[in-house]
């Protein structure tokens, strides 16, 4: 089994087509169950949601594990199995965001084991965020973890890789100033604003949703004493309890067409499917406001303003892409941060990659195991024969002994026997690294330490 990753970000696709790939969090969980549906439907045998782990021998398949990271900035898609699941997997989320396969591989990447897991880690620690250190993509790993466990589709691969991200993550954020030198997006929301307003205390703020962006940019927002602040959110009591914190006016969603011309600045970021700001809106506001300049930032994917908003000539409407501009290295400082997290990053992805390797043979270790209990079994059933008949306890353990052993050598034995050339030779030498550890060792080591009879060096 290995893990591998499927994703798209906003270095590797614009924005309208990864909002073709937004998933609201209440949707993570149905649709990660959807995708293990599809498997199945595609001719994948899948075992009962429980069955996680591969059974030594059964010959059974093994259910995929699935986690799904959708956040403004990208959709990734992680999973644990077989090789073949890669393929099935390309297919099922180009179907979801509606495009063709060879669309979206256009557009993603797909890695795999050490890959898989160094991406993680990375975007975990906020190493390949927009804003380089962001805090917040870790929360939002962690919600997706939660979902794929309500879901059933977090197995034990997918769950060591996450919480060795965690993990790596905190020691970056402790052991570097990896998130000293950044600049967030609801600072670079205030910073364009002033550049248009020569004082935001003159300006009325309206922000459209009440999540945890939102929050962060009123924030930013409410440090500058703005004349004004509101909120506007499909549920009001929610955007009532934002609001206090700010001492802003709490609005209902339904009420912001005709109040739009009010404000200076608006930032919206919810989770609608569809634009909650059309282009005639905008048009009637800026037709009250007599043409005076409105600030408008859409952080949200899918776009709640409708891009065509941006044309009209008094308006200045940035998206999060738009923002990434404004994330700007920090010199020297940031850099040396950077290099110290993706030392602890790497040293995290050979862990990670170690276990994963352990884990592979854990099925092979089992069977072996399970071989020889079966060979002891039988020798000892024989041996008890023998002692029943009366033979000697000598000659009872001398039988014991070389029934074991020709089991033992059997298989290595006739391996031998059956190949020939440079397969006999590569099978001379697995059979002599195995089965004659200390001998090769000692031949090859000068000055070796003395052995007692039963091999065991002193």
């Amino acid at each position: 089994m290995g893990v591998f990753a499927l994703g798209l970000n906003h270095t590797t696709a614009p924005l309208d087509l990864r909002a073709k790939f937004a998933f609201p969090v209440d949707r993570i969980a149905p649709t990660l169950q959807a995708f293990r549906d599809r498997l199945g439907a595609a001719g994948v045998v899948l075992p009962a949601a429980a069955s996680l782990r591969p059974v030594a021998g059964s010959g059974a398949a093994v259910t995929p594990e699935a986690a799904l990271l959708s956040t403004c900035n990208r959709t990734e898609l992680y999973c644990a199995g077989d090789a073949h699941f890669v393929r099935p997997a390309i297919d099922w989320l180009a179907a979801v965001g509606g495009v063709s396969g060879s669309t979206l591989l256009d557009h993603a990447y797909v890695l795999e084991d050490g890959s898989a897991a160094r991406h993680a880690f990375r975007v975990a620690s906020g190493l390949d965020s927009m804003v380089l250190g962001e805090p917040q993509i870790l929360g939002q790993m962690k919600q997706a973890v939660r979902e794929a466990d309500t879901a059933g589709t977090l197995g034990p691969a997918l769950h060591q890789m996450f919480q060795r991200s965690f993990a790596v993550a905190k020691e970056v954020r402790t052991a570097t100033e990896i998130g000293a030198h950044s600049i967030s997006m609801a600072a670079a929301s205030v910073r364009l604003a002033s550049q248009l307003f020569e004082d935001l205390q003159s300006i009325r703020v309206l922000f459209v949703g009440a999540g945890e962006m939102i929050e962060l940019v009123a924030t930013h927002f409410a440090a500058r004493s703005p004349k004004s602040m509101a909120v506007a959110n499909r549920t009001l009591e929610r955007g009532e309890r934002l609001a206090a914190r700010f001492g802003a006016e709490a609005l209902h969603l339904a009420d912001l067409t005709t109040r739009l011309h009010e404000f200076d600045a608006i930032v919206s970021c919810t989770a609608s499917t569809l634009p909650i700001i059309g282009l005639g809106a905008v048009e009637r506001a800026l037709k009250q406001r007599r043409r005076r300049p409105m600030f408008m930032v859409d952080l949200a994917v899918p776009r709640d303003i409708e891009p065509e908003v941006a044309r009209l000539d008094d308006v200045y409407l940035y998206t999060v892409d738009d923002l990434s501009t404004l994330v700007q290295s920090a010199g020297e400082k940031r850099q040396a941060a950077v290099h110290q997290a993706e030392s602890i990053i790497e040293t995290g992805v050979q862990g990670f990659v170690h276990w994963l390797g352990e884990r592979s043979t854990v099925p092979l270790i089992q069977a072996l195991h399970t071989q020889a209990d079966a060979w002891r079994a039988a020798e000892l059933a024989r041996a008890r024969k023998m002692l029943a008949r009366g033979e000697p306890v000598e000659a009872v353990l001398e039988a014991l002994s070389r029934g074991l052993t020709q089991k033992m050598l059997h298989g290595p034995l006739a391996e031998l026997h059956a190949s020939d050339g440079a397969q006999r030779a590569e099978t001379a030498r697995a059979v002599s690294r195995l089965l004659l550890r200390s001998g090769t060792r000692a031949s090859r080591t000068a000055g070796a330490a003395p052995t007692d009879a039963d091999g065991v060096d002193h």
